[in-house]
């Protein structure tokens, strides 16, 4: 069980890394553009600075969307750093893209994934982490979580090696309903792992203790 960050703000990466949970980080051109980060010299210094921060996995997200652009972005982008994971879409480019990165030793990320079909032939590439998108599934009235199960049932018929990262993550209960599936990673917003402590019932035993604490003292 895995815990990834989905962000490019720095500040929020290294608070979930302090915090002692944090396995690795997820970006996209989207959240690049968040940060104000612009121009492949600065995004990619940026990619550097985030893989100085975490040594675990750091997904890049390629522009690209034809293959030679693909394969020269990704190429350039596994030369940041050895825990960079190049994120290429699931397209048919990007499947071609993922069997010649595969084979170069490259690992990626095929992120975009609705379907357990696009699973089966992003693993079939030798994709290192396939993303399912369970937030954006469920604005569709369909449960992300099912898309979720039926992947890792896919996976675990033919011992496949491919990781199952969770994305799009909105809420906590998704983070937890994702790891009672069988999901190797969950990325999410730090808000949402932060999520994870919250229980009134700490809060109430808390405040318990911190009262009996007083008294004690006095």
């Amino acid at each position: 069980m895995k815990f990834f960050i989905d962000t490019a703000n720095l500040h929020q990466i290294q608070q979930a890394y302090d915090l002692g949970i944090l396995d690795g980080v997820t970006t996209n051109p989207s959240l690049m553009a968040k940060e104000n980060i612009k121009g492949e010299k600065a995004i990619y210094q940026h990619y550097k600075t985030i893989c100085e921060i975490v040594p675990g996995d750091v997904s890049a997200e390629v522009f690209a969307t034809d293959y030679e652009g693909i394969i020269r972005e990704a190429e350039l982008l596994a030369d940041i750093a050895d825990n960079i994971v190049v994120k290429v879409p699931m397209i048919k480019e990007g499947i071609r893209a993922i069997r010649y990165l595969t084979n170069q030793g490259i690992r990626t990320n095929c992120t975009l994934i609705f379907s357990a079909g696009q699973a089966i032939l992003a693993a079939k590439a030798g994709a290192t982490y396939v993303s399912p998108f369970i937030g954006r599934i469920d604005d569709t009235n369909w449960d992300g979580m099912d898309l979720i199960e039926q992947i890792v049932n896919i996976y675990a018929n033919y011992g496949t090696p491919t990781e199952v990262l969770a994305a799009s993550i909105r809420n906590p209960l998704h983070i937890i309903r994702s790891f009672e599936l069988g999901a190797d990673v969950v990325t999410c917003p730090l808000d949402s792992i932060l999520g994870l402590l919250k229980h009134p019932l700490t809060d109430i035993g808390l405040s318990k203790f911190l009262a009996d604490a007083e008294k004690t003292k006095a």
